[in-house]
């Protein structure tokens, strides 16, 4: 399977790295540490570099109890 990455193509025919980039303020893997969109950027950059295939950036934390956000605070975590 092929999948299109906004023009760029992943072979998905064998298993891929995928890192995971936290921009969230209360993550409980990181501590908000990407918060800030060079720090994010760098890191994913880091990631490819170690082999990771794509990046998964989580705008919304998934920890037990964390508040819902809404998809306007999404955006503003993601979009510097």
């Amino acid at each position: 399977m092929i999948l299109d990455c906004a023009g760029k193509s992943l072979d998905l025919g064998s298993p891929r790295v995928m890192g995971v980039l936290n921009v969230t303020p209360d993550s409980f893997s990181d501590g908000g540490r990407f918060l800030d969109p060079e720090a994010a950027v760098a890191h994913a950059h880091a990631m490819v570099a170690e082999g990771a295939a794509l990046i998964d950036v989580g705008a919304e934390s998934t920890r037990p109890g964390a508040a819902p956000v809404t998809a306007g605070e999404e955006i503003t975590r993601l979009v510097p």
